[in-house]
């Protein structure tokens, strides 16, 4: 079944990114290809909550997280609600739908020590590779900026007169952040590495030896390899950065709404999560300062 309307709908009129759209794409097949195995009939437009309950039960059984599950559901919600606006069908066979429960996962950003370790400490190569991927992470954790946004980073974004970086983020949404003087001087040495491999002409700020455009597994790669080094956490992924350059600056008195700015967040709910990680540092630092609590 085609969904070249919907398809259409979510790229120009949401601005929804091609990775979204991708997703979008994949569960409504998976679930049109369900249909047509269990009922021999493909149109999801015309189903029932029953047959999608049946969908979801299967998913279920096939051992995906409930957090997956959940998108996948989000991903048929969205094209219900466009075949009501469109007057395609009558009733949103998902109306009554309540997600599947999920744990929290409780994200644990690197320390400042770990920080230093990595920026200050580390030895990274002279070589353009080298000087490229330190200032990746210098990147990430003076700005917080997604992996996608640095991923897509140009050279004209970078305003050394105004001290200023542009983010092109969610639904093409634009951001402006200060260009920290740690992370400006880290570019400019990146910049000198560009000339001397011959890429300065391209645009796209950061670039593989070959001098192609970076990807989102190599950046991964790179932040997963540096801090294993340095940290014995769980998870270490560019996410992990965004969720420290939030974090830190909560724990020495940002204010959220401007973090929730910096960011790129739609709404302040989105920020509040990485309020968690600041409260424990609030407790530590009232349980040393409080008159009442000294012995």
């Amino acid at each position: 079944m085609p969904f070249t309307a919907f398809i259409e709908y979510l790229q120009l009129e949401k601005n929804y990114s091609a990775n979204t759209v991708t997703a979008y794409k994949k569960d409504l097949h998976s679930f049109s290809n369900f249909c047509k195995q269990e009922y021999e009939d493909d149109a999801i437009n015309q189903v029932h909550y029953v047959q999608i309950r049946s969908w979801i039960v299967s998913l279920v059984e096939s051992g995906l997280q409930n957090a997956t599950i959940n998108r996948k559901i989000s991903s048929l919600k969205t094209y219900y609600k466009f075949l009501l606006k469109t007057k395609q069908i009558e009733v949103n066979p998902l109306a009554k739908h309540k997600a599947l429960k999920t744990a929290k996962k409780v994200q644990v950003p690197f320390s400042e020590k770990e920080m230093e370790m990595v920026l200050g400490t580390m030895s990274f190569t002279n070589d353009f590779e080298g000087v490229r991927n330190k200032t990746i992470i210098e990147m990430f954790y003076a700005t917080g900026m997604r992996r996608a946004e640095l991923v897509n980073l140009k050279q004209s974004d970078i305003d050394f007169a105004a001290k200023t970086i542009r983010i092109l983020g969610k639904r093409n949404k634009e951001r402006i952040v200060p260009l920290l003087q740690k992370l400006e001087t880290q570019l400019k040495q990146y910049d000198l590495h560009r000339k001397q491999a011959d890429v300065h002409q391209k645009e796209e700020l950061f670039l593989t030896a070959k001098g192609n455009k970076i990807y989102p597994n190599l950046v991964y790669r790179l932040i997963n390899d540096y801090f294993s080094i340095a940290s014995t956490k769980v998870k270490k992924s560019p996410h992990i950065l965004r969720h420290t350059f939030a974090t830190h600056l909560l724990n020495q008195g940002a204010d959220l709404n401007a973090v929730k700015e910096l960011l790129g967040h739609a709404s302040l709910a989105s920020t509040q999560v990485y309020t968690h990680n600041s409260l424990a540092e609030l407790k530590n630092v009232y349980a040393k300062a409080h008159p009442r609590n000294k012995k």
